[in-house]
């Protein structure tokens, strides 16, 4: 089935896969999660927020990693998320939930060129 819409928030929650066009042309094609993730930042909920940062810190490659609660984030730069949640798993750290750090919408405007709405 094909989907056309600018209701991103939408589109992220029932879709799988997405093609990004931007005045006629492709920009960008692929899974809600490959695109939405295309900074490389993801995001954890975990047991011990603490525990994950420090955890996170200390993969090689991993950037910034900041803590929001129960969340976690950060910058993988290329690592694939299975990774950091084995190393998080075999350091003990319960993991809930996984997922891009930013969502289809902010992945639409920085592939655009856009810097927010108008």
């Amino acid at each position: 089935m094909l989907v056309s819409s600018h209701l991103l928030a939408e589109v992220e929650q029932t879709c799988s896969h997405v093609v990004v066009m931007h005045r006629g042309r492709l920009v960008a094609a692929g899974t809600v999660a490959d695109i939405a993730s295309g900074g490389g930042g993801a995001t954890f909920t975990v047991g011990d927020p603490a525990a994950a940062g420090e955890v996170l810190r200390d993969l090689v490659g991993v950037g910034d990693v900041t803590v929001d609660g129960v969340a976690v984030h950060a910058d993988l730069d290329g690592m694939p998320r299975s990774v950091a949640v084995a190393a998080l798993v075999g350091a003990g750290v319960p993991v809930s939930a996984v997922g891009p750090r930013r969502r289809l919408e902010d992945a639409f405007l920085q592939l655009v060129g856009e810097d927010g709405p108008r």
